[in-house]
C-alpha cells in the first residue's frame, strides 16, 4: 500500500465529509424526522442515506460517468425521477395538516403533539425515505459524477475501491446520524413543535425549489 494511495483515501473521504456537512435536502429529511417522529427514526433515515451512497459510489467506480455519456437519456430519466420525489416531500411538507399539533402544543400535551406528527407523516418508512433522498439528490449526483471521479487514480485496485465506498457511506450514516441524535432531543423537539408551521412551510419550499430546478436542468438543452 503506498503513501500515495492513502493520501487519496484521506482526501477524498476529507472532501466528501465537506460535501456531506454542507446543508441539502438530506439534512433537511434526517432533522425534520428526528424532531417530528425520533431518534431512531432519524438514525434509520441516516442509514437510508449511507445505504444510496453505497450505490452512487459503487456506481461511480464502475464507470457510472461514461454510463451517462453513453446513454444521456438514462440520466435525464434518473433527474426527473429525483426531481419528482423531491416535489412530493415539498408537496407533503406544504400542505399537511399541522392544527392538531398546534392545539396539543397549546394545551401542554407535547407528547400527544409529537405522536400527532408521527402518524401525518406518511412519507414511508425512514430507512427507505433516506435512501430515495440520496438517490435523488442533486449533489449527490454532481460530487459522484465528477469530483469523485476526477480524484481517482488512474488504475483503482479492488482494496481501494471498497475502502471507498466504505469511507464515503461511513461518512453519510455517522454524520446524518450525529444530525438525528442532535434534533431529536427534547428542547429541540419542543421548538420544532411551536415553530412547525413555519419550518415545514420553508423545508417544503427549498425542497420543491429544488426539484423544480432539477427538472428543468433534465430538458435543458445546451445552446
Amino acid at each position: 500500500m503506498a503513501t500515495s494511495d492513502l493520501l487519496t483515501l484521506l482526501s477524498i473521504g476529507l472532501i466528501q465529509l465537506l460535501a456531506v456537512i454542507s446543508p441539502g435536502p438530506s439534512f433537511l429529511i434526517t432533522a425534520r424526522t428526528a424532531v417530528a417522529q425520533s431518534r431512531a427514526d432519524g438514525i434509520k433515515v441516516a442509514l437510508g442515506l449511507g445505504a444510496g451512497t453505497v450505490v452512487w459510489s459503487s456506481a461511480a467506480l464502475l464507470g457510472l460517468n461514461a454510463v451517462f455519456h453513453a446513454v444521456p437519456v438514462l440520466f435525464m430519466g434518473m433527474k426527473v425521477a429525483g426531481a419528482l420525489f423531491l416535489l412530493y416531500l415539498a408537496f407533503r411538507l406544504l400542505t399537511s395538516s399541522d392544527e392538531g399539533a398546534r392545539k396539543s402544543v397549546r394545551e401542554g400535551k407535547a407528547d400527544d403533539a409529537l405522536s400527532f406528527e408521527g402518524q401525518g407523516d406518511k412519507t414511508g418508512h425512514p430507512f427507505v425515505k433516506g435512501f430515495l433522498t440520496q438517490i435523488a439528490n442533486p449533489k449527490v449526483v454532481v460530487f459522484f459524477g465528477s469530483i469523485f471521479i476526477a480524484m481517482l487514480p488512474a488504475t483503482v485496485p479492488m482494496w481501494m475501491t471498497l475502502a471507498l465506498i466504505f469511507i464515503v457511506s461511513f461518512n453519510e450514516v455517522w454524520w446524518y446520524s450525529a444530525v438525528a441524535l442532535f434534533f431529536g432531543a427534547g428542547p429541540v423537539r419542543a421548538f420544532y413543535l411551536k415553530a412547525k408551521a413555519w419550518i415545514d412551510r420553508i423545508t417544503g419550499l427549498f425542497l420543491g425549489a429544488l426539484g423544480l430546478r432539477l427538472l428543468w436542468s433534465a430538458f435543458d438543452r445546451p445552446a
